[in-house]
Formats: structure tokens, C-alpha cells, sequence
């Protein structure tokens, strides 16, 4: 693991590939996980749905972690999207892990329903009955957390889950992750978590890999702590620690 010095908090972890990046941020989701069923009997864990996400999701296998004590969410889905695409975050998890591990529930986030608010209502409430206890997350190239994007980012949102528009910026990444052909092809709307739900889990596990995601990554650190960059707000957060690559860490080393 290389070392950085460019921030109080959140923790910088940087490695020198993606593989040993993973590796790191699931022994990280492991002890944590452990050191919550230390107080309760299970754990309430936010999973986040992207390509960057793949080491770590894939080095989870290699963990021993008790699965049925974990109940799981995640934190945003397009509108509209078939249902069998791949792209749907909720299909993205089911295949890698939602569908590979025996957890005691996991809740998706449907896209699809005739009435959108009544599902960011049902998926608010169900929040408020399992408090998030981990949040692993990544960093949109635009500063986004989840697809709270620049122009509806709110640290104070009172909302838990509501409808946003994609950024342009946004909608371009997923065809630049490969996730998309072309750009017309990316939703233009969807469901998201808000900030608020995201920060307020005790542990933050965020996994930051790639060239694409340097220069978010510089912002983080350096950008003021507003909602021009989302992801700033990790600078506010002790239990949160960014995993990185040498390429996405490249601005920072």
C-alpha cells in the first residue's frame, strides 16, 4: 500500500493495482461488519452498483463474512430501464453478490413502478426501519455520491430517497464505463438515496479506481466542501476511508 498525506479524512488508502485495491476495501467491509455484530445481530449495509465496484464485490468471495446476519440495499436505479437489463443497479448486485451470498433480506429500488414517489416512499420507510450501519460507495467522475449530481446535491436534504435528473456529465460516464453504447441510450432519470442516508452510516467504504476518476478524486480533497463537488463532503466524515489505485490517486501522490 503506497501512503498519502493529503487529508485529515477522509483515510486515503491507495494501491498499486485494482486487485489489491479490492482486496483491501472487503478485509475492510469484513472487520467492520464484525465489529457491528459485536453490538446487534445484524447489519444494515447500502451497496453501490458500478464498474468501479468490480474487485472489490469479486474479493468479497475471499472474506468470511456471515452473510445472513447482513441486510443489504442499494443506493440508486434508473426509471424506465427494462427490467432484465444489465444495467439496472439492482441486476448489476443481483448477479455478483445479491444472488451469490445468503443474506438475511436484500431490498431493491424499482425503477419501473407506475408511481415513482409511492416507491421513494416505500424504499424511505424501509430505511427508517433498518438504520444504515455501512455504506460502500463510490465517486462519480462529475464529485456525484450515488446519483446525487452537482445540480441536486443537498447535504441537508429531508429527503431519504427522491426522483433527480442525470447530468449530462453523469449520463456520459456510464457510456465511458462501458455500461452504455452511446448516450441516448443512458435513462435520463432516476431513483437515488440521498447524501444525508449516505453519511450518516458510522463506516464508509469508498472505492475509487481508474484514470477517468483523478481528477474527482483531486476535487475531493481540495475543492470546498460544497455541493460543486458532492463527494467533498467526505472530508467531514471520520469513519469513512477512500480506496484508490495509482491511477485514479495519480493527482494526489
Amino acid at each position: 500500500m503506497l501512503t498519502s498525506n493529503f487529508a485529515k479524512f477522509p483515510e486515503v488508502r491507495i494501491y498499486e493495482s485494482r486487485k489489491s485495491m479490492g482486496e483491501a476495501a472487503a478485509n475492510r467491509l469484513s472487520i467492520a461488519i464484525e465489529s457491528v455484530l459485536k453490538r446487534k445481530s445484524v447489519v444494515n449495509i447500502i451497496f453501490a452498483a458500478a464498474p468501479s465496484q468490480n474487485e472489490f464485490l469479486k474479493a468479497l468471495f475471499y472474506e468470511n463474512i456471515p452473510w445472513q446476519q447482513v441486510n443489504a440495499f442499494h443506493m440508486d436505479e434508473y426509471i424506465n430501464l427494462d427490467d432484465d437489463a444489465p444495467q439496472r443497479f439492482g441486476n448489476f448486485l443481483k448477479e455478483r453478490i445479491f444472488n451469490k451470498f445468503n443474506f438475511k433480506s436484500v431490498h431493491y429500488l424499482n425503477g419501473n413502478v407506475a408511481d415513482i414517489e409511492g416507491e421513494c416512499s416505500r424504499y424511505s420507510r424501509l430505511l427508517e426501519s433498518f438504520p444504515i450501519d455501512i455504506v460502500c460507495m463510490g465517486i462519480g467522475e462529475n464529485g456525484h455520491l450515488a446519483f446525487n449530481d452537482p445540480p441536486v446535491a443537498d447535504f441537508n436534504d429531508r429527503k431519504k430517497v427522491k426522483v433527480v435528473e442525470l447530468e449530462l456529465a453523469c449520463r456520459q460516464q456510464q457510456v465511458n464505463d462501458g455500461c452504455f453504447a452511446s448516450l441516448d441510450l443512458v435513462p435520463t432519470q432516476a431513483l437515488t438515496l440521498t447524501i444525508p442516508v449516505l453519511i450518516n452510516a458510522a463506516v464508509i467504504n469508498c472505492v475509487v479506481p481508474g484514470k477517468t476518476k483523478a481528477q474527482a478524486v483531486l476535487n475531493t480533497f481540495t475543492m470546498p466542501v460544497d455541493t460543486a463537488c458532492p463527494s467533498t463532503i467526505l472530508r467531514n466524515h471520520e469513519g469513512a476511508v477512500v480506496f484508490l489505485d495509482t491511477e485514479s490517486a495519480k493527482y494526489i501522490l
